[in-house]
Order: C-alpha cells, then sequence, then structure tokens
C-alpha cells in the first residue's frame, strides 16, 4: 500500500478499519486477528511469487464451515470499499483540473483541431451534430444487489464530505455496518422490470446531474475556442437500453414486460420533469417579459410561473394517466402522450423572454439544464431497443407459409424469400389472416411487433436482429412491423455475431442496398451491429478483432459508395474478450471513415455503474466518448499499409486455427472447463434474468459469452482474450517479423490497442492460481490440458514483454499495475477459498457451502473489476 497516493491510502485504511471494528463487533477480535493473519500470509506468498503456498492453505484449512462464509464475505466487502475509495480518489484527482486541457480533454482536441487548420465554424457545426447513443444493458455482469449498491454511494457521499472537513465517523460507521449485515447476493433473480428499474436508478441518482453539468463544460469550451455555442437542442450524447427490450434467449422478455418498461420510462421521465419545473417555477418570480410571452399567458404578475404552471399540469395529467395505464386501466392516449415539442416550446419562450429582457445570467440557469435534458433524455428517459434473434422471426414465416399452403419458408432460399418478402411489402393487402391461430411462440413475436407498432417513434430505438446472417432477415422484421400497423421507419439492425456473418456483412447489406424498396425505407441511414462478443467466442480474440475491423472497412466503403450515412453500433462488453477495454482509444482504433459523427455503443451490467453511477466519473467518460467521435470524425488515423494488412491477415489465421484446436477440437476441452471453473456453479448466482445458455440442453457451444468469459476469469486463466495470439505472435516473431510488429504497434492505432489489451488482460492472469484449481478439482487426465494452456499463458506473456521492449508488464501503465498489485493480497484468499468451496459442493452439496461460494464469485469480480 506504501505506493499509494497518500489521500487514497487514508480513505483504504479509514473503510478498512471501520470494517474490521465490525466484524469484530460481530465475531469478536479472535476472528479479525484470522483474517488479519490470512491477508498476511496471502501478502507474503504473493511477494514470494507463490500465492498458493502452503502456509496461507494451512490456514485457511483450519476454518470452519461457518468461517469459511464470513472470510469471504470480510475479503469481498474489503474489496467493494477499496474500489469505493479508488473511485472517489479519482474525482478528487480530476476536481482540480476540470477545464485543464490535457492531452484526451475535449478542449485539448479543440486546440489540436483549429492548429491543424480546420476552421471554427467547422468544427462547431460538427459538434452540434455529434450523435452518440450509450446503449445500456441488463447482461447479468453486476453481481452487487442493488440495496447494497446505494448503500456504496451513501459510503462515496461521506467520502466527500470527509474531503470538506465534516465529522462522518458515525454515519461511516453506520453505512459499512449495514453492508455488513446485509446478505450480498440476491435470493431470487431479478426480472427484466427490477433491471430496467435498476437502469432508470442510474439515470436519477447520477446522469440527471451529469449530463446538463457536461454540456455546460462543454458549451463553455467550445464557445471559448471557436465563438460558437452549442445549441440548446444538441445532445452530443444520448441514452437507450436494452433492459426490458433484449428478448433474445429470454424467455422472461414477454411483449407484456417491453410494454410495461416503456410506460415507466415514459412514468420516471414525467416524475422528474416535474421535479424540474417545480423548482423553475419557485425559482422564475420575475415579472419582466416579452410581448410574446404576455400574448402566451395573459395579464399575469409572475407570467413565468404562470406558464409554468400550465406545463406542470400537462405532466400531472400524464403521470396519473401512466399510473392507470400501469394498473390496466383504460386511458385517453392523447393524455399520456407528451411530445418533446410541447415542453420545448414554453420553455424556448421563456428563455427568449429573459434574454430579450436582460436577465440571460438567469436563463443560463436551471432553464437552460432543463433544455438539455429534454435534448438528452426527451420524454422518455432512454430510447427503448428490442433485440431478437432472427430464427424467430424466421419461424413466424414458417408457420404462415405452411397455413397458406406455400411450402416452408424456413427451406425456400435466400433469393425466394426476398423475392417474396419485398413482394408482400410493396402489396396493400393484409398479410396475417384472421383466422390463423399461431403456435405461442409464434404468437410472442407478433404481440411483440404490435407493441412496437402502438408506440411513439421517440421512444424506440432500434430493431435489432441477433445472428442476422442474410437480407430476408431485415426484410422479414419490417414487414411484420408494418403488418402490426407500425406508422414510422424503425431502424431495423442486423447484429453480425460470428466470424463467417461478420465477413459476410458487406455482402448482405450490399444486396439490401441494392433494393430500391429498402434503400427508400432507410432513408440515407443504414445501422449495423457488430458483435463483439460472440465473434470472440467464436474465433478467439484476435481472428474476431481483425474480422470486425475489416466488416467496418467493407460496410463504410459500400455505404459511402449507396451515398448512404452508416451508423455503426459496438456491442462492446465490460472484458476485453467482449470488445473491452478503454472507451476513447477504442474508438480512435477504429477503420477510418467508420466514425462518421455518430456512433452506438452497448455499457453493459457493471461498466455502467463504474462509468456512470457517479455524476463526476459519468461526466468524464461522456467527455472521452465525445472527445473521441469529434478526433475520429475530423482528424481519422491514415488507413493500414497494405504490409500490416498482410501481416494482421496471417495473425489471424494462425490465431483462429490455433483457438479452434483447442476450444472445438480437443476432445477434452469441455470436460476440464466445466472441471476447472465455476461454470455450471455460476447458474445458480442469480444475477441477471437471462438464462445463462440459449438452450437449456445446449453445452458449451451455446453458452452465452459473458458466463464464457466469467468462467475464465474467475480461476485467473482470462482464456478467451489471449488463447491463439500466443501462437500467431510466435510465428511472426518466427519468421522475422518482428520490426513489422514494431511499427504496426507505433504507427496503426488498431494494432496498438490490440496489443495493449493483451498486455492488460494477461497482467490480470495468474498461472498459479488456475494451477491451484486443477489441482483441487481436474482429474490427472485432464490435468494435462490445464497444465498446457498455463504454459501457454507463460509463453504469451513473454511475448508480449519481447514486443513491447519490457522487462515486466505495464511499465506504461503504472496505475493499472499498481491497482492489481494492491488487489491481489485481498482476491488471493478467495481463489483458494473457491476453489476448496467447489470441491466440497461437488462431492457433498451444501446451502452454506453454495452461499460461501457465492460470496467468492462477487469478491473476485469486485477485485477485478469486471466479470463479463
Amino acid at each position: 500500500m506504501n505506493s499509494l497516493h497518500e489521500d487514497l491510502r487514508d480513505d483504504v485504511r479509514m473503510l478498512g478499519d471501520c470494517l474490521g471494528e465490525i466484524i469484530a463487533a460481530q465475531r469478536g477480535d479472535d476472528f479479525v486477528a484470522k483474517i488479519e493473519q490470512i491477508r498476511h500470509l496471502a501478502k507474503q506468498a504473493r511477494a514470494s511469487g507463490q500465492p498458493a503456498d502452503n502456509e496461507l492453505l494451512e490456514a485457511l484449512k483450519q476454518l470452519s464451515d461457518d468461517e469459511l462464509l464470513a472470510v469471504a464475505r470480510a475479503f469481498s466487502q474489503f474489496l467493494n470499499l477499496a474500489n469505493l475509495a479508488e473511485e472517489h480518489h479519482r474525482v478528487r484527482r480530476r476536481s482540480g483540473i476540470l477545464d485543464a486541457c490535457h492531452s484526451d480533454s475535449f478542449c485539448g482536441l479543440l486546440g489540436r483541431l483549429l492548429a491543424q487548420g480546420l476552421s471554427k465554424e467547422k468544427i462547431a457545426e460538427q459538434v452540434s451534430q455529434l450523435d452518440v447513443e450509450l446503449v445500456l444493458t441488463a447482461h447479468p455482469t453486476e453481481v452487487n444487489r442493488r440495496t447494497l449498491i446505494q448503500k456504496f454511494d451513501a459510503i462515496t457521499d461521506c467520502l466527500k464530505r470527509n474531503d470538506r472537513g465534516e465529522v462522518v465517523e458515525h454515519r461511516l460507521r453506520d453505512l459499512i455496518a449495514q453492508a455488513w449485515h446485509t446478505n450480498e447476493i440476491r435470493t431470487e433473480r431479478p426480472t427484466p422490470v427490477d433491471e430496467a428499474k435498476w437502469g432508470f436508478t442510474v439515470i436519477e441518482n447520477s446522469l440527471w446531474q451529469a449530463v446538463p453539468a457536461f454540456l455546460r463544460r462543454l458549451d463553455r469550451q467550445l464557445f471559448d475556442a471557436t465563438g460558437h455555442h452549442l445549441p440548446l437542442d444538441a445532445a452530443p450524447v444520448r441514452f437507450a437500453s436494452w433492459m426490458g427490450g433484449d428478448r433474445d434467449g429470454n424467455p422472461n422478455v414477454t411483449a407484456e414486460v417491453t410494454e410495461r418498461v416503456l410506460l415507466l420510462s415514459r412514468w420516471m421521465a414525467t416524475d422528474l420533469y416535474l421535479k424540474d419545473i417545480e423548482q423553475l417555477r419557485i425559482e422564475l418570480s420575475m415579472g419582466a417579459c416579452s410581448d410574446e410571452l404576455r400574448a402566451a399567458v395573459g395579464d399575469h404578475k409572475e407570467p413565468y410561473r404562470e406558464l409554468l404552471r400550465r406545463l406542470r399540469q400537462r405532466f400531472q395529467t400524464s403521470q396519473q394517466c401512466l399510473q392507470q395505464c400501469l394498473r390496466g386501466e383504460p386511458v385517453d392516449r392523447y393524455e399520456m402522450v407528451i411530445t418533446r415539442q410541447l415542453v420545448e416550446v414554453p420553455l424556448l419562450l421563456i428563455d427568449r423572454s429573459l434574454r430579450a429582457n436582460g436577465m440571460a445570467v438567469i436563463a443560463d440557469g436551471l432553464l437552460q439544464d432543463m433544455l438539455r435534458r429534454v435534448a438528452c433524455f426527451g420524454m422518455n428517459l432512454v430510447r427503448l431497443d428490442i433485440r431478437q434473434n432472427s430464427d424467430r422471426h424466421e419461424q413466424v414465416f414458417s408457420e404462415l407459409s405452411e397455413y397458406y399452403d406455400l411450402g416452408d419458408y424456413a427451406s425456400w432460399t435466400e433469393a425466394e424469400k426476398q423475392a417474396w418478402l419485398i413482394g408482400e411489402l410493396e402489396n396493400k393487402r393484409p398479410l396475417l389472416p384472421a383466422r390463423w391461430q399461431p403456435t405461442a411462440d409464434v404468437a410472442e413475436v407478433l404481440e411483440t411487433c404490435k407493441v412496437v407498432a402502438r408506440e411513439e417513434a421517440d421512444s424506440l430505438g432500434s430493431y435489432v436482429i441477433s445472428m442476422a446472417s442474410q437480407p430476408s432477415d431485415v426484410l422479414a422484421v419490417i414487414l411484420l412491423l408494418r403488418e402490426q400497423g407500425i406508422e414510422h421507419n424503425i431502424p431495423v439492425v442486423p447484429l453480425f455475431e460470428t466470424l463467417d456473418d461478420l465477413d459476410n456483412a458487406r455482402q448482405c447489406i450490399g444486396q439490401l442496398l441494392d433494393i430500391p424498396w429498402y434503400k427508400a425505407y432507410i432513408g440515407g441511414h443504414q445501422e449495423v451491429m457488430i458483435g463483439y462478443s460472440d465473434s470472440a467466442k467464436d474465433a478467439g480474440q484476435l481472428a474476431a478483432a481483425w474480422g470486425q475491423y475489416r466488416a467496418q472497412e467493407a460496410l463504410t466503403e459500400l455505404c459511402q459508395s449507396h451515398g448512404v450515412h452508416l451508423k455503426l453500433f459496438h456491442g462492446r462488453g465490460g472484458t476485453v474478450g467482449r470488445g473491452g477495454g478503454p472507451s476513447h482509444t477504442a474508438i480512435l482504433a477504429q477503420p477510418p471513415g467508420s466514425v462518421d459523427g455518430s456512433l452506438r455503443v452497448t455499457e453493459q451490467g457493471e461498466m455502467i455503474r463504474f462509468k456512470f453511477g457517479v455524476p463526476e466519473i459519468a461526466e468524464r467518460n461522456m467527455e472521452l466518448y465525445t472527445s473521441a467521435t469529434l478526433e475520429a470524425t475530423l482528424n481519422p488515423h491514415a488507413p493500414p499499409k497494405d504490409e500490416w494488412r498482410g501481416l494482421m491477415t496471417q495473425l489471424s489465421g494462425t490465431g483462429l486455427k490455433h483457438y479452434r484446436e483447442v476450444v472445438r477440437h480437443d476432445p477434452q476441452f469441455v470436460a476440464y472447463f466445466r472441471a476447472a471453473t465455476p461454470e455450471q456453479e455460476l447458474a445458480k448466482l442469480p444475477l441477471g434474468s437471462r438464462p445463462a445458455k440459449r438452450r437449456a440442453d445446449g453445452g458449451v457451444e451455446s453458452l452465452r459469452a459473458i458466463p464464457w468469459i466469467f468462467a475464465w476469469t474467475q480461476i485467473r486463466l482470462m482464456l478467451p482474450a489471449w488463447l491463439g495470439s500466443d501462437n500467431a505472435l510466435q510465428d511472426a516473431v518466427d519468421q522475422q517479423q518482428l520490426p513489422l510488429i514494431n511499427e504496426m504497434r507505433q504507427q496503426w492505432p488498431f494494432f496498438r490497442t490490440y496489443i495493449d489489451m493483451l498486455e492488460m488482460v494477461v497482467a490480470k492472469a495468474d498461472g498459479n492460481i488456475a494451477a491451484y484449481y486443477d489441482k483441487r478439482l481436474v482429474s490427472d487426465e485432464l490435468a494435462v490440458l490445464g497444465a498446457d494452456l498455463r504454459c501457454r499463458l507463460a509463453h504469451t506473456i513473454s511475448l508480449v514483454k519481447q514486443i513491447k521492449g519490457q522487462q515486466a508488464l505495464l511499465l506504461e501503465n503504472p496505475v493499472i499495475r499498481q491497482s492489481i498489485d494492491v488487489r491481489n493480497p485481498y482476491i488471493d484468499p478467495l481463489h483458494l477459498l473457491q476453489a476448496e468451496l467447489l470441491y466440497r459442493d461437488r462431492n457433498q452439496p451444501d446451502e452454506r457451502l453454495e452461499q460461501a461460494l457465492m460470496i467468492t464469485m462477487a469478491g473476485i469480480s469486485a477485485g477485478m473489476r469486471n466479470t463479463g
């Protein structure tokens, strides 16, 4: 801990001391002494390079079953508290440099762009047109219960007050005691509606404050640099959601659930705006106003309050109608819906009046904040995406074609499907027969389309088709929505997930753009989603990353040739194996021209809380997204050289071959994976509403990418992020291509990001920890494969050091290096406990052991700072 910043060290010590006192009050000083001994032994063992040494193992072996749970909870809670202290320290460090023009700040970027000769007008115009949409998803990687998150937020508030010199010791003990005495593991899985409410809470508690503060600073910096303000209706960053709309493989997300989430979203937005309006009414007590405002409200002494009173009444009526609708009572839909224009018109009228009467300073206060919120959040808080698997749509048309005696739609050729779908889209008669009785699965798809069709356009984002591969997948959804009466052209977005589908993306979109009807439908805007999770699981991180890059290049070139604006939707997860990593560098590493002022990105699970749960950190992350998107648009890097592309293709092919040799073709791999990792036990952890597998009877091939990554992360082998890269990089080095590799790393952002992410993930890996899991859980026969994989991990580490010319990992990123080193002595005992608990539970299942096992999973997740 000595290398930590003094303020951070003091916070960690204060939180740790409080936790120790609370544990002692419950279980006694002797028990706390045992915890401290285990921590000391873990630190000692880690320093010696043997985290699973005999003395530490013996200390853990002495624990009774009852003590196992308490020790696991103690280390897990400490890691959570350390994370809070670290997040608070990040805010504290930035508080004094919010307006400093450092290299990755927004104002620093504006200075660079001006220095490169871009005009002030061009920069200001592009900023006002930026369209970054962050899509909050409920993927099950948030291990903490909402009640604990609320307590953690209150602890963070205590740290802020402590910095101001307030006495917070008693309140801090109170909150840490509450956390300690609260069961950190959910007893039941959250419902999709619960997940949506959790997303709304992040907006209410953090983003509602962070967005106007961020845009206020952005506006000021833009004006200082260019002399132009950010228009009041501009929203460089907006938010969408999959919570309650993502039904891919989740039978719990039904049409009824989607409709309820849409109503709740609108209700929450209404409630938040009512609070803003009430505060505005309190502040805008002045009488001087413009003739325009006077004409609107009549002869009132307080004209601003009168206009806001009318607006408040409209919101209150809407909220009452929404409540009735949520109770299942009939309502007047007109009374329920508030359009953005209905709110903006009176607010802008107030703004003009204040400025005309010399009160611009008042207009620039809370009124401007509310207008900024309207621009960002609309009347629905978030736009809800709908996601469904392509085979569910195909099932609809198979049943329908059989009903009409047309044969089986699923067996038709792609050309036949396209011709029939276009014919039906151009046909004015209804397609769905009145007396048709579809199966339950088909009826659910149709009911979802009906919900989408009757929603306001502003309530919805995109309709995403997972596992899309052909143009018919897109046309089928448009036809279903048309048949249910939709009156606007919602973006229907194919999600290309496997490596084959990524390679075929250009051909698929090209065929669509060659269809006149379709090209007219999209109105010059094409959205495509790039899947990171399943492509990496399918092909390995290296081959997937290159496949994603090439697909984006091909799609960018294709859309430019058709005069169509392409918006790429990146399905990134929190971990490197799922496209994770620093957002700023990831955006700048995209192919030149692919980020053309617009971007959609998923923010998943625990990353939502880490990146947007604290207003100050949320502001920083929005700044990073905005800056990177602006830079990638106005100052894209040069395209890769042919020799770089050639080597990357070679590396990708070698990596793919060796990755699949293990994951797909080694007959022992599946058995080893299930023996060495807590993959099957993970299904017992009630993380999210969605099942861990797409098919209940499926094997590893049907396992979702999140539990796939989660399982390897828990044992610190981190296999999905490096397997295949070892052989690929070694082959290139053997062929004397190291100079070319170094050139690519220095000059090509894409390759530099790949190497940096590989370095970070192998720095988090630990072969010794993985070896202990094997020793405790794996048969001698399967252990041979485990030993080989650990040997390959060690070789990958050596290769990364060789490529970067370093004796140790993360020398260029000491903050992450320190974060890993500080946490290891607290994570190591959890790993060793988990392996022991897995052994005991597999041989003699016990409810207490399973509870302790879940605690170790949560603690390791907290320590690693990401799960899946």
